[in-house]
This record gives structure tokens, sequence and C-alpha cells, in this order.
């Protein structure tokens, strides 16, 4: 066997299945208990410094 014909198998096979475990290992990651507060968090930052108040004077003006 040349070894492209052995590299095509083992990518055929086993890095399939490799990169499968990895793909639902990290959606797994994504979706274990306790995770919500730090997506949360996370999905906050943007807003941290947003001053609402004067985000509604700005609106205004406009």
């Amino acid at each position: 066997m040349d070894t492209y014909s052995f590299l095509r198998e083992l990518a055929d096979s086993w890095a399939l299945l490799i990169l499968t475990l990895i793909f639902l290992g990290v959606i797994a990651w994504a979706y274990r208990p306790g995770s919500r507060a730090l997506h949360d968090d996370a999905a906050d930052v943007p807003f941290r410094n947003d001053d609402p108040d004067q985000a509604r004077q700005d609106g205004a003006h406009q």
C-alpha cells in the first residue's frame, strides 16, 4: 500500500470519527449544566458601560 492510499484511508475513517467526537464534545460543553450564567454574562459584555438615561436623551435629540 502506498502512502497516499494509507493516508486517504486514515482520513476517511479515523479522522472523520475523531472530528465528529470533537464536534459533539464542543456542543456538549456549551450546553453543560450551569453554563447559562456564563453565557448570559458574555452576552451582556457590549452593554455593561451603557447608561440607559443617556441613551434615552441621545435618542430624543436625533
